[in-house]
């Protein structure tokens, strides 16, 4: 959108404040996803249909806690969970919604991959996740996402035990791991049905994630949002980032939440990703 259709949505009388969120430049995060944020986040579903859904939500939620409780690993699956989880995203959910989680196995792959490449004297290897379509998620890529996040920060924390090395940067700055993503609102189905937003996606889905994974993979998944702030704690040692430490923060990574909040912590989850590249984004761009 050009500045004179800003200009024309703009009402002096009756200011938008998705408008606002939008047209802000204080955040690092990039135009086309605050974009797809904003129109994703103001739909009619998550105003009105969410605050009535998500009591029901965390009563399912704790219904399956205490049901996994007394069987763990029964009847679960994911191959089943995943190929729900693609027919959801195909016909219920936003092409918005549909695009920012496109971009968010992308971006989280890409910080993996520059962390990689640039921490000095340490040799890590990565998975990276690059979907080009819906039917690819059946293949686990939820599971994997998490898992890769572990093995990354195992992984390179002993190599950095085993060698007596502190984190330090390489020198020059490699950016060649980041890039913008190849994934468009436009690649995604726009259907009648696709009707429901990211957050509230993400909400109704919980519980059925917590239904078909083993109660150690739940948890696993659940804590796995407490390694935002570890990840930008990385960055901030490497590259003096401390100032900006505000933007990629999602609670102390000492202090695990409950699962009845992993809804919410998974959209926080996407927003410190979304900033981290974007301020890596920014240096690329500043190198160059």
């Amino acid at each position: 959108m050009n500045v004179e259709a800003w200009e024309r949505l703009h009402d002096r009388t009756d200011p938008s404040p998705w408008l606002a969120l939008e047209l802000d430049q204080s955040t690092p995060l990039a135009p086309e996803l605050k974009s797809a944020w904003t129109k994703d986040a103001s739909t009619r579903f998550r105003q009105f249909v969410l605050p009535l859904l998500r009591p029901f939500l965390r009563i399912q939620m704790g219904v399956f806690q205490v049901y996994r409780s007394f069987v763990p690993n029964a009847f679960s699956s994911s191959k089943v969970l995943h190929r729900i989880l693609v027919f959801c995203l195909r016909n219920f959910v936003t092409p918005e919604a549909n695009f920012m989680l496109f971009r968010h196995f992308h971006i989280g792959s890409q910080v993996l991959e520059f962390l990689k490449d640039n921490v000095k004297g340490v040799e890590v290897k990565t998975n990276p996740l690059y979907p080009k379509s819906l039917e690819e998620f059946k293949e686990d890529l939820f599971i994997h996402h998490d898992v890769n996040l572990y093995n990354f920060i195992i992984e390179l924390n002993i190599e950095l035990r085993k060698k007596g090395l502190k984190l330090e940067a390489k020198s020059p700055v490699d950016f060649s791991a980041i890039r913008v993503p190849d994934t468009r609102v436009g690649d995604f189905k726009r259907g009648f049905l696709n009707v429901v937003d990211l957050e509230s996606a993400i909400e109704i889905y919980t519980p059925v994630f917590q239904f078909f994974l083993t109660d150690r993979e739940f948890w696993r998944s659940t804590h796995s949002l407490q390694f935002d702030e570890t990840i930008g704690l990385y960055f901030a040692k490497m590259y003096g980032l401390e100032g900006r430490l505000v933007l990629l923060n999602n609670k102390h990574p000492m202090v695990p939440a409950i699962t009845a909040e992993a809804g919410k912590r998974l959209l926080l989850h996407g927003v410190s990703t979304e900033s981290l590249h974007g301020i890596l984004w920014s240096m690329k761009n500043a190198q160059s």
